[in-house]
């Protein structure tokens, strides 16, 4: 009998420990426990904000170079990554009939010179015909008033005068002629020169030729290029932006450029020139990023990644952005009030680099906000803050 009530003692303190340890599971590891978050107090700071984007390497000076009338190539000199100077020659077209079309305006343009010449001496001579004959024809009016001539005899003088003027008049309008004869000529001739000098492809600048794209004997058309030449110097970076983080991009801003050929290599850099048209099937938006420092001669086409630096926010109010949720159509965060999360509608800004968004209302300094949990959140649901969801091994 006392064995019996020993045993029923026993019984009874192992089924309290066992309903408090089971009581214990379910309050703690049940699901009546607290749920796990890990926490952040909503505190002022400077964010440092960026904007990144992918770019590639262009000229923002590149010359394609080719002939302005179709032809056949004669003969190409430089060949791609060859250095050339300004107005060195590259390539030249086959001129066919410009040498002989020179030549015969050339002597065309003799020619006429030399009709000016004649036309000259028969206006000088057809002026001295001229005078002479107005003074015989004043001579015989004179005469006529004192009756030593007849009335005929000075009609006919006063006729020859006339006749010798009209020859006059007609003798300088040759010359004038023979003139617009030479300025055609010259003209003619100067086209057929200038025709001749456009098939010798020379380069507008000193730069680098970045392509060879005909070779001796090929055929081409008018602003068909044959070479084409960049300016070294003139080298950015043509940089895609998504068009949901393009607030802020402006001309002037700094850049850190790290190219795929460089890495470990950062370079700076600024933004030039903002597109004003984006890009619609993409969504996003382009800009022009120029180099510092020039960074030598680098390969056309390559790819880089780039980190435009925004001015700073100062003294903003900020929580960790993995806090903010979407509740319904409203962004906010839950806030932690005496143990329990309670939704906060809230108004955001702008993004830092190290993952801090800025509040702009909806929450006060030294509020408690909830980042992570281990399971999804409810309102006024019960949750304990700790370190970390995970424990990491030692």
């Amino acid at each position: 009998m006392k064995y019996l009530s020993r045993r029923n003692f026993f019984l009874a303190v192992f089924g309290i420990l066992f309903l408090a340890a089971f009581g214990w599971i379910i309050a703690t590891q049940g699901p009546f426990a607290a749920v796990k978050v890990t926490a952040a107090k909503a505190a002022e700071a400077t964010l440092e904000r960026s904007m990144f984007g992918i770019g590639t390497v262009e000229a923002r000076r590149a010359y394609a170079i080719g002939p302005t009338v179709a032809g056949r190539v004669a003969r190409v000199l430089v060949d791609q990554g060859d250095v050339v100077k300004a107005g060195q020659l590259l390539a030249e077209m086959e001129p066919i009939d410009l040498d002989a079309r020179l030549a015969a305006g050339a002597a065309a343009a003799a020619s006429a010179s030399q009709r000016v010449q004649s036309a000259e001496a028969a206006e000088n001579e057809a002026k001295s015909r001229a005078q002479l004959a107005q003074n015989n024809a004043e001579r015989y009016a004179d005469l006529r008033r004192k009756n030593f001539v007849s009335q005929e005899a000075a009609d006919a003088k006063k006729h020859e005068a006339a006749a010798a003027h009209a020859a006059r008049e007609s003798a300088a309008a040759a010359l004038a002629a023979a003139k617009a004869d030479v300025r055609r000529a010259q003209a003619d001739l100067t086209g057929t020169g200038q025709s001749r000098a456009h098939l010798r492809l020379t380069s507008p600048v000193a730069g680098i030729v970045s392509a060879r794209l005909a070779e001796l004997g090929s055929t081409v058309v008018a602003g068909q290029s044959v070479v084409q030449v960049i300016d070294p110097d003139s080298l950015w970076l043509r940089v895609r932006i998504d068009q949901g983080r393009s607030s802020g991009l402006a001309v002037g801003l700094a850049a850190d450029i790290v190219l795929r050929s460089q890495a470990n290599q950062d370079l700076k850099g600024h933004v030039e020139r903002v597109d004003l048209i984006g890009d619609a099937v993409t969504e996003e938006r382009i800009a022009n990023v120029a180099f510092d420092v020039s960074p030598g001669m680098i390969a056309i086409g390559e790819l880089a990644e780039v980190t435009l630096r925004l001015p700073p926010v100062e003294k903003a109010l900020a929580v960790p952005a993995a806090a903010l949720k979407r509740e319904g159509n409203q962004d906010g965060v839950w806030r932690l009030v005496d143990g329990r999360a309670q939704f906060a509608a809230v108004s955001t800004g702008a993004v830092s680099t190290d993952g801090k968004i800025q509040v702009t209302s909806g929450l006060a300094s030294g509020d408690t906000v909830i980042v992570h949990s281990s399971k999804a959140i409810t309102p006024d649901l019960r949750v304990k803050v700790v370190d970390a969801l995970v424990k990491t091994p030692q």
